[in-house]
């Protein structure tokens, strides 16, 4: 290689490396930028939130939607941490129960061969090939037939049956790449084959188990259509649908609705940040290699 070339090849402007970062900026502001303006929004008065033309930094900074919301001494913060309650009890029973439910069908799918498994995972999978509306009306018919309409647990047995799939597949797939010699080691030595399980194939497995759990809790957070259709009572609604309370005939209290939108996404962003690397180790060594 000529010295001309040594220097072109030193001094050449990565084209890759700048259209990646490009790419990467512009994800980065369609993301940040809305949440940004609903920060901004929840911190100013309702004079304010209306005030044209819209300011991003507000010239008077106040906390009180956030006093409201929090304050349980008040019918709005009463209102606002009964729904946050709600959405807690539901979607933590739907990740505990859909877990629990999960784990051993993606093992028996991985390590079992049994008549019919091959058609019944094709099954299982093909319930995510539809949109969740289109099960809208048959299962409020089911609901309301074994009486559970306006009860939680009708949300909670919905939504076990939408994240189910996808974890089974994500767990299966990351149960495939533990060799099973380990469990059959394990055997050899004395264990039964759930204490081979649990002792050995569920620590390997928590990386799965843990993406799996952070699949299923988010998506039963941020449901709203079954949630509104399946609950009456305002006792028992979540925070998708207790937002809606915010929109009235003539007004909407948008500071309210910013700010109680910023407190619900900080329990899935905190729960996101500190498991992520589950998440993306579940993906990387499970899913994209089944």
């Amino acid at each position: 290689m000529t010295m001309q070339q040594l220097r072109r090849r030193r001094f050449s402007f990565p084209i890759d490396l700048l259209l990646s970062g490009l790419v990467l900026l512009v994800l980065g502001l369609f993301v940040l930028i809305p949440i940004a303006w609903m920060i901004s929004t929840s911190l100013k008065s309702q004079y304010g939130a209306m005030q044209q033309p819209p300011q991003w930094i507000p010239s008077v900074i106040t906390f009180e939607n956030y006093q409201k919301l929090l304050d349980p001494r008040n019918e709005a913060g009463q209102r606002f941490l009964r729904y946050l309650r709600n959405s807690l009890v539901v979607s933590g029973a739907t990740t505990v129960l859909g877990t629990a439910v999960a784990v051993p069908a993606a093992y028996a799918f991985s390590r079992f061969r049994f008549p019919g498994r091959r058609f019944l995972f094709i099954t299982i999978l093909v319930r995510n090939m539809f949109p969740a509306v289109v099960f809208l009306i048959p299962l409020f018919i089911v609901m309301r037939t074994v009486g559970l309409v306006d009860h939680q647990a009708s949300l909670v047995i919905t939504y076990m049956s939408f994240g189910l799939p996808l974890s089974i597949w994500l767990l299966k797939g990351f149960y495939d790449n533990i060799p099973a010699d380990l469990e059959e080691a394990a055997l050899v030595d004395g264990a039964t084959r759930f204490q081979a399980f649990r002792q050995v194939i569920m620590p390997l497995s928590t990386p799965g188990i843990v993406a799996a759990a952070i699949y299923v809790f988010i998506q039963a957070w941020n449901e709203y259509v079954y949630a509104l259709t399946f609950l009456n009572s305002d006792e028992l609604l979540t925070l998708p649908v207790g937002l809606q309370r915010y929109f009235s005939e003539f007004v909407t209290d948008w500071p309210g609705l910013m700010a109680s939108s910023f407190v619900m996404s900080i329990p899935v962003v905190v729960l996101f940040l500190v498991l992520q690397r589950f998440f993306v180790q579940a993906l990387t060594e499970g899913a994209l290699k089944s």
